[in-house]
């Protein structure tokens, strides 16, 4: 039992900082997509 809770405390935390950083990354990555398909209108 404290085998699991070791390797949850060592593993657990940097997959949770990994999963909130992909979530805030995700964001930006869809408004640069929405800015990229919306430039060749404003060119013309």
């Amino acid at each position: 039992m404290d085998a699991w809770v070791s390797f949850f405390t060592d593993v657990g935390f940097p997959i949770a900082v990994t999963f909130y950083l992909l979530h805030r990354i995700e964001g930006k990555l869809n408004q640069l997509i929405e800015t990229i398909h919306s430039l060749p209108d404003k060119l013309h």
